[in-house]
């Protein structure tokens, strides 16, 4: 956390907030459609629910709009409205959840495919959904690394109030007098939660990751590897780009794998129905993500079979998360429902 407080430490707020001098219009209003997918994506761990959320916002703030007095921002004012629709949405206390967070890792020869339902689980968003064109690269840094898969999750492990003054002040950059205007309440309460909020992601900080948008000469080779051992089915090559504790978790199954041989032999058993596969390059939660199609059962090109959002550390691949459900998936990130014979 303390490298993200001194990235945000220099960020200023992107909206004065000297008072609206006439009533904001719907043009006005949807400037912030973005940004608000973010914070509203953090708060919510789904960008199914965060794209809910926000369009909530934007109905309440247009049927409000000539109530708006302007005594704070424009952008003040929708934030406050995006907070109280998460608050409510979180108010039954559920949290989305890695398959990591919820179990220890299973031994390839125990496991078992289980799933859980669609509400259980943080879900992968793209980046141009929730990430401002900025550019200012620490501030850009800062953007992808809170939307990283780790980094969401670990905000779930707070309590929603927490959650909202820690994404506030920590990356959003707010004064700790704005968010206690926000949620009315004083400065001493809003320090208080941000400490102990900052505690709470010390003891469970999230897995580290090297960032990797724009990737580097070196991670594009470690990902050319990869892509190369994974449609090739070799093993021996696939094991070369895997750290030892490497992860692979496929959501909607609560199943996840440590250690590459683990993985390996997941790909050798139940996963061998992936040789054949093709993978499309993408983004996602600030970081490389791969198309994963099998081959059509036609035998006419591929077909989806999950989307696979990368971890990558210290020169290799720390964690595959493959999401399964390529129906909800591929649409949001405009991957095609099939690749052609001639583009596989």
């Amino acid at each position: 956390m303390s490298e993200l407080s001194d990235l945000t430490t220099a960020r200023e707020p992107q909206e004065s907030q000297e008072a609206q001098a006439t009533p904001a219009t719907q043009e006005d209003l949807e400037r912030y459609r973005r940004e608000l997918t973010g914070y509203c994506y953090r708060m919510l761990g789904s960008s199914f629910e965060a794209e809910d959320a926000v369009q909530d916002t934007m109905v309440r703030a247009w049927r409000s709009v000539e109530k708006f007095e302007g005594r704070s921002s424009l952008r003040s004012w929708l934030y406050r409205i995006a907070t109280n629709v998460c608050l409510d949405m979180l108010n039954a206390g559920k949290r989305r959840a890695r398959p990591m967070d919820l179990s220890d890792p299973t031994p390839v020869a125990q496991a078992q495919l289980s799933s859980r339902p669609e509400a259980t689980w943080l879900e992968p968003v793209p980046d141009g959904r929730v990430l401002p064109s900025v550019a200012d690269p620490a501030e850009t840094a800062v953007e992808r690394e809170t939307i990283r898969l780790a980094f969401v999750a670990a905000l779930q492990h707070l309590p929603p109030k927490q959650r909202a003054v820690l994404i506030l002040r920590e990356v959003l950059a707010w004064k700790a007098s704005e968010v206690a205007a926000l949620l009315g309440t004083t400065v001493a309460s809003v320090n208080s939660a941000l400490q102990r909020a900052r505690a709470t992601l010390a003891e469970s900080p999230p897995a580290p990751s090297d960032q990797a948008d724009p990737l580097d000469e070196e991670q594009r080779e470690l990902l050319e590897r990869y892509v190369a051992a994974f449609e090739g089915y070799d093993m021996e090559a696939l094991t070369a780009v895997l750290h030892d504790d490497a992860t692979l978790s496929m959501p909607p199954y609560d199943l996840w794998l440590q250690g590459h041989e683990n993985i390996v032999g997941w790909m050798l058993g139940v996963g061998s129905v992936c040789r054949g596969s093709k993978l499309v390059p993408t983004v996602a939660n600030g970081m490389p993500a791969f198309a994963h199609y099998h081959e059509a059962e036609d035998g006419n090109g591929h077909t989806p079979w999950a989307l696979m959002v990368m971890d990558i550390r210290d020169g290799k691949i720390a964690g595959i998360n493959s999401f399964l459900d390529t129906a909800r998936w591929f649409p949001m990130f405009d991957l095609p429902d099939r690749l052609a014979p001639e583009d596989s």
